[in-house]
């Protein structure tokens, strides 16, 4: 146990599968992460896909990163209900979404809420709801710079879309957000793809904000450009997968080195031939829109490979001479962490000693809270 970080006290075990979170490695990630942007925690806005989880972000909190970036309605009440001062939502509310949206602000009056457009329609709906209902909605502009998901083109005239919204009444444009997931390839790969959209984003945003006469902020990248976006001052950096990381990044980031913190615990259920077992973690607990070389990887031997999955079962063969009999414990650890976490209603929280000792709620993983 003391080589092995991931193994757990079996004292302190709970049935399998489980999804399994470690105190410390969360901890040397967010420090990590601040001494990324050189101590200013007021550069830092994580995204809160990845856990949805309260007590994360209480522990933020005491690290002072008051300030998240989420996609869910669900999502921002969680971060209204654990005190965060100011929440983004990058998600263009439409059509009921807008309605919840509202109702939320209207529910959580202490916190300063903002979210995005990418169109004038939307922006227009969103002032009639505010005026309405007696708010100002603070405003981002999304920037498309090549995802092509949403936003609006960096080659655009976006410019003009921004001051049409920034007459509104209602509204309070604050800034840009941009998001690149889709940037790939090395560190130098990755920069130079970023910053060639960003220079040109920046210098026009330097020209609005004389036409404005007050300061924007820009909200940009996640996880891939993070150590881009870390160097360059008044940006606000969004990662979200550093607190827990995964296999996917830790293959294609190799950069940032945050540590591996959370691990899915199964157990051996069957052994169908002389080299295979069979484990309880099927794809209904761990993310697999992947093939499946790319949903686990097992910590216990690289020498069990995946070979079938189903809802409940992941056939494994055994390309070593180790045995592995029913009933054995076998730790895995998520190619992709964001949804398999939302795949749980709890995480279970294990301690330096290798003890579990608290379960976290992954209450944001619901569509719903209270709104």
């Amino acid at each position: 146990m003391q080589n092995n970080w991931w193994e757990i006290n079996p004292e302190t075990l709970i049935d399998t599968p489980f999804l399994a979170v470690y105190t410390e490695r969360m901890k040397f990630n967010i420090e990590k992460l601040i001494e990324s942007v050189d101590g200013d925690t007021q550069r830092v806005r994580p995204h809160i896909k990845t856990h949805k989880i309260g007590e994360v972000l209480d522990l933020f909190k005491t690290y002072q990163i008051d300030k998240v970036k989420c996609a869910t309605i669900a999502e921002a009440e969680l971060s209204a209900m654990h005190h965060i001062s100011d929440v983004l939502l990058a998600y263009q509310p439409v059509g009921l979404k807008s309605n919840r949206w509202i109702q939320l602000i209207k529910k959580y009056p202490n916190t300063h809420f903002s979210t995005i457009v990418d169109s004038l329609e939307v922006a227009e709906k969103l002032a009639k709801l505010a005026k309405e209902n007696s708010l100002t909605l603070n405003i981002y502009l999304d920037i498309n710079t090549g995802m092509n998901r949403t936003g609006a083109n960096f080659s655009s005239n976006w410019e003009h879309l921004a001051t049409k919204i920034a007459q509104l009444s209602n509204l309070n444009f604050i800034g840009l957000h941009l998001y690149d997931g889709h940037l790939k390839g090395s560190l130098e790969q990755r920069k130079r793809d970023a910053l060639t959209a960003f220079e040109q984003i920046k210098n026009r945003l330097i020209v609005l904000q004389q036409e404005f006469d007050y300061q924007l902020n820009i909200v940009a990248g996640g996880s891939n450009t993070f150590p881009i976006y870390a160097k360059i001052k008044d940006i606000e950096c969004s990662p979200g997968t550093f607190i827990f990381w995964d296999v996917n990044y830790q293959t294609h980031l190799p950069e940032q080195d945050f540590k591996l913190a959370a691990v899915l615990v199964g157990t051996v259920i069957s052994k169908p031939t002389a080299k295979t077992i069979c484990i309880d973690i099927g794809y209904k607990s761990v993310a697999s829109e992947n093939p499946l070389d790319k949903r686990l990887v097992i910590l216990n031997d690289e020498k069990l490979i995946p070979i079938a999955h189903s809802e409940e079962h992941l056939v494994l063969e055994n390309n070593g001479v180790k045995d592995y009999p029913i009933g054995t414990l076998i730790y895995a650890l998520p190619y992709h962490i964001c949804p398999t976490c939302a795949l749980y209603e709890s995480v279970q929280v294990v301690d330096h000693e290798h003890k579990i000792y608290n379960q976290w709620m992954v209450k944001a993983r619901n569509k719903k809270i209270t709104i």
